[in-house]
């Protein structure tokens, strides 16, 4: 993070961007302002709780099959063994499939996410782009995102600004 602060300063000093004006948003902030997404975050969390708890539920039957395996290994031929332990591996794998689906790189998750919260960002990058652009602003920094920003003059922030655009009265 260091070093891309420094390549920041870096280009600032020798482009001539030193000059040109500065704006920075809280985009954290600005999100938990606006209703839709607070909606729609709880609606990420409520199917991510559900299906976890149906995960869980098929762990739940792994561990009991295993279980019974191992109570009744003694009892069984080398082929029940086999088959046994063959139907432990085959339900471990259609869980880990499970999962994948549900949280995957491009699971369900990601995809409800993709539907309910982009939106909302676009809008507000649209909102942004637009206040700086009319505003003649070079750079509109983030300082949500956890950047090493050390200071930072509550002038220049223009989250307010965003949330006036959107439609958002404080």
């Amino acid at each position: 993070m260091k070093k891309l602060t420094i390549i920041l300063l870096t280009l600032i000093s020798f482009t001539g961007i030193a000059q040109q004006k500065y704006a920075y948003v809280d985009s954290e902030y600005i999100l938990k302002k606006i209703p839709s997404y607070e909606a729609a975050q709880q609606k990420l969390d409520e199917l991510s709780v559900q299906w976890q708890k149906e995960i869980e539920g098929y762990y739940k039957e792994i561990d009991k099959m295993y279980k019974d395996y191992q109570n009744d290994k003694v009892l069984l031929t080398e082929e029940m063994k086999k088959k046994r332990q063959d139907d432990i591996i085959k339900k471990e794998k259609e869980v880990k499939d499970v999962q994948k689906k549900y949280f995957g790189k491009d699971g369900m998750l990601y995809k409800k996410r993709q539907e309910l919260i982009k939106p909302i960002q676009d809008e507000i990058y649209n909102a942004i782009k637009e206040i700086a652009t009319n505003g003649n602003y070079g750079i509109v920094f983030d300082i949500s995102a956890g950047a090493s920003v050390l200071y930072t003059n509550p002038k220049f922030d223009i989250s307010e600004e965003v949330l006036k655009k959107l439609g958002y009265k404080n």
